[in-house]
């Protein structure tokens, strides 16, 4: 299975937010994190809990999977 986080990052910049570093304070979140997100690797569930809190949306909005 894949992840896919190009919900994320069209959900980020229709916010304003053109870096994807920006979401490190504003969610809380570690560089690795980012890393992994701009890698497309899972991260944990707390992880995508802080960015849904921070940008005010749900899982949905941000990450989808695929087969793989």
């Amino acid at each position: 299975m894949d992840v896919d986080y190009s919900k994320l990052w069209e959900r980020m910049k229709s916010r304003g937010i053109k870096n994807k570093t920006d979401l490190i304070p504003l969610a809380g979140i570690t560089t690795n994190i980012v890393a992994k997100l701009g890698k497309g690797k899972f991260i944990s569930m707390d992880s995508l809990k802080k960015i849904c809190i921070a940008l005010e949306c749900d899982v949905g909005d941000v990450v989808s999977f695929g087969e793989g």
